[in-house]
């Protein structure tokens, strides 16, 4: 008898759909370390191990298809990019488009609102979601430190059940209350803890 094939990786999916008024320009494509936001998470993320990465884009879909396009040769695999139609109804959304773009799969869902986060942090939510044998309804965040109370942050794993019946409507923390098992692991990265939004935040960023 053939041996079950190896489970799937999370899909990483990338969420750049909002209109970044407050910052005043695209938060995917604003400039850190001499490049954009975004190219430091799809560099991160190759930990996870998603060989299809998908970038979910709304308001400036064009900007960031074009700055994707420019850096396909230096971050390899290429994302798929997706427009959201409904983007300005928030982050959920995305989420439910990026469910059915992916059927089965389990997510790891990274706004471009923390985009300094390690790729540490991927590699480390990616073991913790296999050693917990994936689960269908499960959820895992990374909190700052090893107490069970630390604050906790960005990316998360949502897993393949847990939006079947959701609206999307809602912060994604409101998933949490139908998670089983509702799951942390502890990283020592802050960026974890991030909100890119004003400019004074990425001035920070940059200081860094």
């Amino acid at each position: 008898m053939a041996p079950d094939p190896a489970p799937s990786p999370p899909a990483l999916v990338i969420l750049a759909a909002g209109a970044s008024t407050r910052l005043g320009q695209p938060k995917a494509l604003a400039e850190i370390r001499g490049e954009p936001t975004i190219a430091h998470l799809l560099r991160a993320s190759r930990a996870l191990g998603d060989p299809s990465p998908l970038v979910i884009t709304g308001a400036d879909e064009g900007a960031i298809a074009r700055a994707l396009q420019a850096l396909a040769d230096t971050h390899q695999p290429t994302p798929e990019i997706v427009h959201n139609p409904n983007w300005s109804q928030g982050r959920g959304s995305s989420v439910l488009l990026a469910a059915r773009l992916r059927p089965g799969r389990d997510l790891c869902v990274a706004p471009v609102d923390c985009p300094l986060v390690g790729a540490a942090v991927f590699g480390t939510l990616a073991r913790a979601w296999a050693a917990a044998e994936q689960p269908a309804m499960g959820w895992l965040g990374p909190r700052l430190g090893p107490q069970p109370d630390a604050p906790h942050g960005h990316p998360i794993l949502l897993g393949r059940d847990l939006l079947s019946e959701w609206d999307g409507l809602g912060p994604l923390r409101n998933l949490r209350q139908g998670a089983l098992p509702l799951l942390s692991v502890p990283v020592e990265d802050p960026a974890i803890l991030d909100n890119l939004d004003r400019p004074a935040d990425l001035e920070r960023l940059r200081e860094r």
